[in-house]
């Protein structure tokens, strides 16, 4: 990689979950039919996101991660996204 630390937001995943979705949509300022809309799904998918009851498809994930970089989402920072071809960092043992 010859530019850095800076990747593009393609190849970079990120595991969603119910509160990452939810922050997503809040710090969006859209409502679940909003985000439903964008994303080319049914409201009541987006409710099952953020109860946990399922979650979203792979190139759903890839999207959220586009639309939340696109936006200047703050990703908690125990949640960065990563490239695709760089495994997460295991947890220090111990902690």
């Amino acid at each position: 990689m010859s530019q850095g630390k800076k990747r593009a937001a393609t190849g970079r995943s990120f595991s969603w979950n119910a509160d990452t979705i939810r922050a997503l949509r809040h710090h969006l300022n859209l409502t679940q039919r909003q985000l439903a809309e964008q994303l080319e799904v049914r409201q009541q998918t987006i409710s099952e996101w953020e109860t946990n009851l399922h979650t979203p498809h792979r190139s759903t994930q890839k999207l959220l991660t586009l639309l939340a970089e696109q936006s200047g989402f703050v990703f908690p920072t125990t949640m960065q996204p990563y490239a695709a071809e760089d495994p997460p960092l295991e947890r220090e043992a111990g902690k």
